[in-house]
């Protein structure tokens, strides 16, 4: 029950207006993306948000504030089914006719599961932050055309017209405010030296070794202080990385500015798809070293069996919410290439069964396998041990939750938190039997080479 019409204007040039907004986000794919990942979405000025933190949500519907204890994705199926009643399941022109977008942190998983306290909290984004859309404003790069929706009840296409006029106008008259440039006023500072970083990777190979887990993620944390215009950061960082799942969003308390490269869940008409990365290697300037490196992670036995891993993990937490008999890998280690790294992907694919939803799905799969380890309960806990910081909305997912219940979801590497004038980025890898110290900690830095330095 959609409204629409073309527009003239890109999200791209609107986003620099409405970016300085809060709730204000925008979901970008790269130009060249695959033929289910074409589509920019940008939203601003929600009908409702939530804010979850510490087991506690903070709602807000129009004027109406309310606290819930309701579990998040509960909360988050509950309000969406609300607020869009009569959504049809089926074919859609667009992949977000209105719904839920925003972000669930890695720390969200608490709500999922007991783990251990030992890290302190020490950012206030929040475990999950999600404002629902009544519009978007969508770019296709097939196309190249720009539209402008409006979701609607049954029987309100009228008011709806004339809420994507006043939306257009609204759009049309937005003004670019001045805005401090983007600049760090530090040098990147890592939680983790060389040494500690050794000392760990030690205390996992004895995890590993004791038959305690089969794969565990190490991730160290750095940090700047900034000052100026995150979206000139964001901008900066689209441009360097041209990742295929990008996403910025501007909350009350921080803003998140993401580039990654993997999808985490997509949900489309009950067919549901993930894409974990397991495997890297650096790109090179030279064509012939580069395409050797690629052609070494392929065929690389150690990264093949992390990537099988993680595949049977996956398999088995969409195996809970799917269809009996419908899990499916089609296709295992392919290798996709970015601009500071090649990686090793693979997809599984599968049918949603018909009771359950987007948000139980995406609660069946939370946090994703591929950046905690196997099994990953257990990984979670030595993760929680061995780490010197919470990962707050490092590891996590952006994404959508339309009003029809599809949904594609990313998940948060080359990601970072701006709060406070000060810029966190994280970068982690699999960590299996055979790893060696030297190799996982400069991967790293590898697959921050496009990130740290782009900002300097």
């Amino acid at each position: 029950m959609i409204v629409s019409k073309t527009f003239s204007t890109s999200p791209a040039q609107l986003f620099e207006q409405l970016a300085q907004q809060n709730w204000c986000s925008f979901l970008q794919s790269a130009a060249d993306s695959h033929e289910n990942n074409h589509f920019d979405i940008l939203v601003a000025d929600p009908i409702a948000t939530i804010s979850y933190s510490e087991q506690t949500a903070d709602v807000t519907v129009g004027a109406d504030h309310y606290h819930s204890q309701q579990p998040p994705f509960e909360l988050l199926e509950t309000l969406r089914k609300q607020l869009f009643p009569d959504s049809q399941t089926g074919t859609s022109r667009f992949p977000f006719e209105g719904g839920a977008l925003g972000l669930w942190s890695y720390d969200l998983g608490r709500s999922l599961e007991v783990l251990p306290e030992q890290l302190s909290r020490d950012l206030n984004t929040p475990d999950m932050a999600v404002g629902f859309y009544d519009w978007a404003l969508i770019y296709d790069h097939h196309s190249k055309q720009t539209t402008l929706i409006q979701w609607h009840q049954v029987g309100e296409e009228a008011l709806a017209l004339e809420r994507l006029e006043q939306r257009a106008l609204w759009l049309n008259i937005q003004s670019t405010q001045e805005v401090e440039a983007f600049k760090l006023t530090s040098k990147w500072q890592s939680n983790m030296s060389q040494a500690s970083y050794t000392e760990k990777f030690k205390q996992v190979q004895e995890y590993l070794l004791s038959g305690d887990c089969y794969q565990i993620n190490l991730a160290q944390r750095f940090e700047a202080s900034y000052q100026g215009n995150e979206a000139e950061a964001y901008q900066r960082l689209i441009s360097a990385n041209q990742a295929p799942f990008s996403a910025f969003m501007r909350l009350p308390t921080s803003c998140i500015l993401s580039v990654s490269p993997e999808r985490f869940i997509s949900l489309k008409q009950g067919e549901i798809e993930t894409k974990p990365i397991k495997g890297t290697r650096p790109r090179s300037s030279d064509k012939q070293i580069d395409q050797q490196l690629a052609s070494e992670l392929l065929n690389a036995e150690k990264d093949q069996a992390e990537n099988l891993m993680i595949v049977d993990l996956l398999r088995n937490d969409i195996g809970r919410v799917a269809s009996p008999g419908t899990v499916e890998v089609p296709k295992l280690f392919a290798i996709e290439s970015f601009p500071a790294v090649h990686h090793l992907v693979s997809t599984i694919r599968a049918n949603l069964a018909p009771q359950y939803s987007a948000e139980q799905l995406l609660a069946a799969c939370f946090p994703g396998g591929s950046i905690t380890g196997a099994p990953k309960i257990r990984a979670m806990q030595i993760i929680e041990e061995l780490e010197e910081s919470r990962r707050s909305a490092y590891c996590g997912a952006i994404g959508y939750i339309s009003s029809n219940g599809d949904m594609d979801t990313n998940i948060t590497i080359r990601t970072l938190v701006c709060e406070d004038q000060k810029i966190y980025s994280w970068a982690g890898g699999g960590v299996v039997t055979d790893s060696k110290v030297e190799a996982e900690y400069q991967e790293t830095f590898d697959k921050l080479s496009r990130i740290l330095p782009v900002l300097e």
